[in-house]
């Protein structure tokens, strides 16, 4: 250790070469000791540097698993909400949409109705119409050919027999 130096009385004072003698061969030993402290510490430093940087390695690999695991965690959580938003934006444009099409397809039906122009369920109930009538011609006529099919015979020459065909072909329609 370093030494300390006592402060001398008065009368050692008169003799100042023998105390500083002793001066500077402390402040040499103490010097000398720092100097050794300093290539100790540098020693130990070495020695230990390669395990503290091992060590500090092995931290920071799982500092960064870590870290990396939490990012993902989070990203996963990220796309799952935003998933989740979409599908919700598209049932609702899907709505919209929807109620877009009722809306045109109402306008349509209101325009062509105010023109006269038959609905699909007009035209479905005059061709079942249509067919009744032609189940109760056929009947009347006890299962007879249709009357387009007797119009299609040869007619009897002259006008008159011409004529006779079409008048039944008539009321058998009516």
């Amino acid at each position: 250790m370093v030494k300390k130096i006592h402060k001398t009385s008065g009368d050692e004072a008169a003799a100042a070469g023998p105390s500083s003698a002793q001066l500077a061969s402390t402040v040499r030993e103490s010097a000398q000791q720092i100097w050794l402290a300093g290539l100790g510490a540098f020693s130990k430093a070495q020695e230990e540097g390669g395990k503290v940087f091992e060590a500090l390695v092995k931290e920071g690999v799982g500092l960064q698993r870590k870290t990396q695991a939490a990012a993902e965690g989070k990203l996963s959580e990220a796309t799952t909400r935003m998933s989740a938003m979409a599908t919700d934006l598209s049932s609702k444009a899907t709505g919209q949409w929807d109620k877009l099409e009722n809306i045109f397809e109402d306008r349509v039906a209101r325009a062509l109705k105010s023109l006269g122009v038959p609905t699909a369920k007009d035209v479905a109930a005059l061709a079942a119409r249509v067919e009744e009538l032609n189940r109760n011609v056929a009947r009347m006529n006890g299962g007879a050919a249709s009357p387009a099919r007797r119009v299609a015979k040869k007619a009897p020459a002259g006008k008159a027999a011409a004529k006779a065909p079409r008048k039944t072909a008539r009321k058998a329609a009516e």
